[in-house]
């Protein structure tokens, strides 16, 4: 049977990659990288002569500032030749989780021209749950391939071009990120990186188009990103590092919408962008802690090593970094001010201000004093959040 491969289209099913597995110009490639946000152990079998496409690795920039950078044409290409990969194979990507990095190796083949790429539709767990043969993974060496790269700019969006994407009603920003993470309830899992989100994107958890460890029907994709942008938008999107934006870039692939993925994700926008300490709206927890803290400390005109030291015990040095920045700019009125903003936006319970208080208490005692004017601070403090 010679490929134009009949049901080969983004996505393929265990049974499908099962009746074509023997196929010379198939090609089954490993993908798997762990989860950051939970515990990962790695499977001892593969599906038969699967061959290991790492990610982190040998198909990202290890030389770039932030985490899982698009490589290079050239490296890509190397590296893709290493593997045996020739021009006209086709290639099915899996990942142990079901689905989780497989998309980001997906998405990097589209990236650098080769189309017949497809995602194998619940992993290896829904591959062992179908009982198909595995074998033990082993070390293997492949005859150089001849697999030729060639980038497409359009699948790729870049830090520089954000300030005018967000602006153009022509582009929708959709972040692939947890709600509590979008939202700024909960810390990004990359230390010291604040927490936050573009301007003018909006949320889609990319667990919304799974079901389980596959994909929903199209039909139910294609209704969630009909209740977020229109037909002709060109959706951009991120997540933390890159990994999970690629899922919802299939994911749009298959409902037919134009779309690319902003490489460096919040991880780099996050760390270029600090004008959000001037809104303490958009302050994340740590970075209001750090503030309180250090409106405490400096009450008595002095901020003492000790007191520092326990700061820095609380808070990420990044974080301690910036927020002292901006402490420094401000006067004690808008000090006040923009701590009350912050805790008003944070939705403060009792237990949460009772936690805030004693950690005020501990940094204050931290010098082995309380003295006076950090006492009218706290004192204050307790009746303007209370």
């Amino acid at each position: 049977m010679h490929l134009a491969m009949e049901g080969f289209d983004n996505i393929v099913s265990v049974d499908w990659l099962k009746n074509h597995i023997n196929d010379p110009k198939i090609v089954v490639l490993n993908a798997t990288i762990p989860k950051v946000t939970s515990d990962f152990k790695a499977e001892t079998q593969q599906i038969p002569n699967a061959r290991f496409f790492d990610i982190k690795k040998a198909f990202s920039d290890v030389s770039a500032e932030f985490p899982n950078t698009i490589p290079s044409e050239i490296q890509f290409q190397n590296e893709a030749q290493k593997l045996g990969i020739n021009q006209d194979d086709f290639i099915i990507v899996y990942d142990e989780i079901g689905v989780y990095s497989s998309p980001r190796a997906w998405w990097l083949f589209k990236t650098f021209g080769h189309n017949n790429v497809a995602v194998l539709d619940g992993g290896f767990p829904e591959w062992n749950a179908q009982q198909f043969s595995t074998e033990l993974k082993s070390e293997k060496q492949y005859s150089l391939g001849d697999f030729t790269a060639k980038y497409n700019p359009n699948n790729v969006v870049y830090f520089e071009s954000l300030d005018a994407i967000k602006k153009d009603p022509n582009f929708k920003i959709i972040d692939a990120r947890s709600n509590d993470r979008f939202m700024c309830r909960v810390p990004e899992p990359r230390q010291g990186l604040r927490s936050g989100q573009i301007p003018n994107s909006v949320n889609l958890p990319y667990q919304k188009v799974l079901n389980g460890h596959k994909f929903q029907q199209k039909e139910q994709i294609a209704s969630i990103f009909k209740d977020l942008a229109d037909n002709n938008q060109h959706l951009v999107f991120s997540c933390g590092s890159g990994i999970t934006a690629s899922i919802l870039s299939l994911a749009a692939t298959i409902s037919a919408y134009n779309n690319s993925v902003y490489d460096g994700s919040w991880t780099e926008y996050g760390t270029l962008t600090t004008g959000h300490m001037d809104d303490p709206k958009q302050w994340s927890k740590e970075e209001l802690l750090a503030y309180i803290l250090i409106f405490v400390a400096h009450s008595d005109l002095e901020e003492t090593r000790k007191e520092k030291e326990y700061i820095l015990s609380r808070v990420d040095k990044t974080i301690y970094k910036r927020v002292e920045e901006k402490f420094n700019q401000d006067n004690d009125y808008q000090s006040i001010q923009n701590i009350i903003e912050a805790v008003k936006t944070h939705d403060y319970y009792r237990n949460d201000l009772a936690d805030l208080f004693a950690d005020i208490k501990l940094m204050a005692f931290a010098d082995g004093g309380f003295d006076i004017m950090e006492k009218e601070a706290y004192n204050y403090l307790k009746k303007i959040l209370k």
